[in-house]
């Protein structure tokens, strides 16, 4: 279950990817917007700003995030969805999506098929964390590894990755795109002045909710967990001048379809 609250911590250092992302686009008039993995919609309404004229749809697999997302009474029309089964139609002519595909293994098939359906001209944004391999994903799957906690998270942690930005760039010019890809290292400067170490409650809101979903009712085997990782990740971001130096590696792509063809 995603908890939208939860998800918010750190909303200027989540939306900021966002924004950057929307900035490469240079579509002017598109007729329809779609969010994949839209989340709360927060950021989603502001597509509705910058293309006032487009319908903007935000799609979502969770219940919590679209019940949030519709509550913001913005006009856009948010609706309960996997975007793995997302078909654009004509009028999509543009596809954004901000930190979602990542959840999705195999997902340059997904890429693949959005570009075949869109019309010539049509534009495919997305944005996906780079930074599996840092200490703080370590710290998560070897902890889940450990003999006391392997057969309740056995199959659940799963260490997630993605392309290379060359390697998405090469896929998409293969298939007739242009494509404007990055990325993009940020140093997120985490108030150290809490209760938990500040990289575990970043973490709460994204890569550690399948595991306190394996947990379910066992609140004692949760608490447990948490409190190691939490020391694990004080000796790997240790709070200096009140702060944690968080690096966060991002990848960016910006693809036009047609352009090559």
């Amino acid at each position: 279950m995603w908890d939208p609250a939860v998800y918010g911590r750190f909303g200027d250092e989540r939306s900021r990817p966002f924004f950057e992302l929307v900035a490469r686009i240079p579509a002017e008039r598109p007729r329809q917007v779609v969010d994949l993995g839209c989340g709360p919609g927060t950021l989603t309404a502001t597509l509705a700003h910058r293309w006032p004229d487009a319908l903007v749809r935000g799609i979502d697999s969770s219940a919590e995030m679209i019940e949030s997302a519709r509550a913001l009474g913005a006009p856009v029309d948010f609706a309960l969805g996997d975007l793995r089964d997302f078909v654009p139609s004509p009028g999509v002519d543009v596809i954004v999506s901000n930190a979602a595909l990542q959840w999705v293994p195999g997902h340059e098939a997904l890429l693949a098929r959005w570009v075949g359906a869109l019309t010539a001209g049509a534009w495919l944004a997305f944005q996906v964390p780079g930074n599996f391999s840092s200490p703080a994903h370590d710290a998560v799957y070897e902890l889940a590894a450990a003999p006391r906690w392997k057969e309740t998270l056995a199959g659940v942690a799963r260490r997630m990755a993605v392309p290379a930005a060359d390697e998405y760039a090469t896929a998409l010019t293969a298939a007739g795109c242009a494509v404007d890809a990055w990325e993009t290292s940020y140093v997120h400067l985490l108030p150290g002045n809490t209760a938990d170490h500040p990289v575990l409650a970043w973490l709460e809101g994204t890569a550690l909710r399948p595991i306190r979903a394996a947990f379910g009712t066992d609140d004692a085997g949760w608490a447990g967990y948490r409190a190691e990782l939490g020391e694990r990740l004080a000796d790997a971001y240790p709070i200096r001048h009140d702060r944690a130096f968080f690096p966060f590696r991002r990848i960016f792509v910006v693809a036009q379809t047609g352009a090559l063809t």
